[in-house]
């Protein structure tokens, strides 16, 4: 990925709220260039055997790189933040990926808000899954979004926007890795030509907004009589994560690659082998599972899954 190198001609000073692994990608490029005199993310969730501390991608990436952090649980009553804010008016707050909806006074103190990067092109797909819920609809084409936060979600004025054209065959993960260096230049860019007066600020189209909210368990279920694209285009959606999964003998696999394959034959029938993936029936053709993983056990090629199940040309997957 290509390092962010446009010039800050002044240094602001400029805050970072972000949790997630979005927000770490995007802060891991611009600290290639701009300097964050205070980064702020969530407490470390507990999870795992014996509900062991799991922190944030984003304080993975400041422990790793030496970057001092603070933990909110809610900046809108932390009284640290809080003292923080009056003693200092930065530049700009930017948020990515937080988890937790800002409120005042963090929205209107600093002297130009707080700057969101949000992966879609707004108004479109507004909420917690953008790039998710437009690979799942087969879209061709997406971007990225610097906009001012208001109270109302995702609905604050636009900066600038860069648009990503899709093949088809891209990943979540993948999109959001192009969407996070795009996103970082725009907010370097939006930062250099506030300081200079030589930008402003578009309402958005309220006429045009849809909205992309989280992935529910249910949703990321697929079956072997589904379209083929529709499959496809769901297990796209969902790698990296939760990741798109069909019943097989009552448990559940889940498949993390996937190519459309000319064969055709009745759903969950074996239609043969591509350099070793099996190649099983869907409602109007067929897919090649190139990378899975059974319940409970690690992820695989799919060669190695058939050969483990010792599937056979012709059987069905129930």
């Amino acid at each position: 990925m290509e390092d962010i190198v446009l010039p800050i001609r002044e240094v602001p000073e400029l805050w970072f709220f972000g949790t997630g692994t979005f927000a770490a990608r995007s802060l891991a490029l611009l600290t290639n260039s701009l300097r964050f005199s205070l980064v702020v993310t969530s407490p470390p969730s507990l999870g795992g055997r014996g509900l062991k501390q799991i922190l944030s991608p984003v304080e993975e990436l400041c422990a790793e790189r030496g970057i001092p952090l603070h933990r909110s649980r809610s900046v809108a009553s932390d009284e640290e933040l809080l003292k923080a804010l009056e003693r200092s008016r930065p530049h700009s707050i930017l948020v990515v990926d937080f988890g937790q909806k800002i409120r005042e006074p963090f929205l209107s103190t600093p002297l130009h808000g707080c700057l969101n990067i949000h992966p879609s092109l707004l108004p479109r797909y507004r909420g917690a899954a953008p790039v998710q819920r437009a690979l799942m609809n087969g879209d061709d084409r997406t971007g990225v979004t610097l906009f001012r936060l208001v109270e109302e979600m995702d609905a604050g004025p636009i900066l600038f926007q860069d648009d990503l054209c899709l093949a088809g065959h891209e990943t979540a993960g993948e999109v959001l890795d192009v969407l996070a260096a795009r996103g970082g230049k725009l907010y370097q860019k939006g930062v250099q030509c506030l300081i200079e007066g030589s930008c402003s600020f578009t309402d958005q189209n309220s006429e045009s907004v849809s909205y992309a909210p989280k992935i529910a368990n249910n949703e990321a279920e697929f079956f072997w009589h589904s379209p083929t694209r529709t499959a496809l285009n769901l297990i796209r959606a969902l790698n990296p994560a939760p990741g798109a999964f069909v019943q097989v003998d009552g448990k559940r696999l889940k498949v993390w690659e996937a190519a459309v394959s000319p064969l055709r034959g009745t759903p969950g029938q074996v239609l043969g082998f591509e350099g070793g993936c099996p190649v099983i029936g869907m409602e109007d053709g067929a897919l090649v599972l190139r990378s899975v993983q059974p319940e409970g056990k690690k992820r695989m090629d799919g060669g190695e899954w058939a050969r483990g199940v010792r599937l056979q040309t012709k059987g069905v997957l129930h």
